[in-house]
């Protein structure tokens, strides 16, 4: 069994952890109640762009008029990931359920992919699996979107001029404080809720002006840079949601190991006392023998 000493240097070491991982928890907690709170502003907005998105759409097919190139469809040669992951770990299963979905894409998708990382851990498991790393960004904790701005260029960009025929998203959206969904979406060319959901789209006769060709030519991009920077929302709410449990069950098991060893350092000094009590006994029935 091991020695007294032992035993309180292990609780003394445990108890630290415990006041690391229960600050790191606090520090997510703060900061994921903000993240949560952008994201759910964040959807509406989102929601209403991708309906009068698809409304455009539907006029103009009707009208039979060339859709914007962001929409329209051509063989996939090549494609662009952009891989969301957090910068920094002790995020619970987070990381690794975001890596097995994109590392899953790198293998089945069956054309050549270039990736864009946001986040430093999608940026070493693309080097380490040697994928073609063709940008990288950082976003801070407090993103706006023109912080994302950039991203979204170098994506339209890129999907414009031919080098890439399909753009997807992979992320981890958020469901609640508990569960964190990773995801691999499309982004370019756009899908429309017409062609991606169950059921079919309302069309409304509505009025535009200049024209619904130019109104969607301007639209378009806006979308994307709308997605971008949800998704980003999306991520830091999930990595916090995901850090901050991860951080509550670590300071939980800690707490359980330091009640068990306080139970093995009494058990220990019990022993260590009763063991000195029958040296005494037996010293004295010693002596008066």
């Amino acid at each position: 069994m091991p020695s007294l000493k032992d035993i309180r240097d292990r609780i003394r070491s445990v108890s630290n952890t415990a006041k690391i991982t229960s600050a790191m928890q606090l520090i997510a907690a703060s900061r994921m109640q903000r993240a949560q709170q952008m994201v759910r502003n964040g959807r509406p907005y989102a929601d209403q762009m991708r309906e009068v998105l698809s409304h455009l759409v539907m006029r103009l097919e009707a009208e039979e008029e060339t859709l914007d190139p962001l929409l329209l469809r051509r063989p996939n040669n090549r494609e662009l990931l952009v891989l969301v992951t957090p910068d920094r770990g002790l995020a619970g299963a987070l990381v690794g359920n975001i890596l097995r979905l994109a590392a899953r894409e790198y293998t089945e998708v069956g054309v050549p992919i270039d990736t864009v990382g946001i986040g430093r851990k999608g940026e070493r498991f693309a080097a380490r699996t040697g994928q073609n790393l063709v940008a990288s960004f950082s976003v801070g904790d407090r993103p706006s979107l023109a912080d994302t701005l950039d991203i979204s260029s170098f994506v339209i960009d890129r999907y414009r001029s031919g080098e890439v025929d399909t753009v997807k998203l992979v992320y981890a959206q958020f469901v609640n404080t508990s569960v964190q969904r990773p995801v691999n979406v499309q982004l370019l060319p756009i899908e429309t809720p017409a062609e991606s959901d169950d059921g079919p789209v309302m069309y409304l006769d509505y009025i535009y002006e200049p024209s619904p060709a130019e109104v969607l030519a301007n639209i378009a991009p806006r979308y994307v840079e709308t997605q971008v920077y949800h998704t980003i929302l999306e991520a830091q709410a999930s990595e916090h949601s995901a850090r901050m449990i991860a951080m509550q069950n670590a300071t939980d098991n800690a707490n359980e190991l330091i009640e068990e060893l306080t139970l093995d350092l009494n058990k220990a000094r019990q022993e260590s006392i009763t063991g000195e009590l029958l040296d005494i006994v037996g010293g004295v029935a010693g002596v008066q023998g």
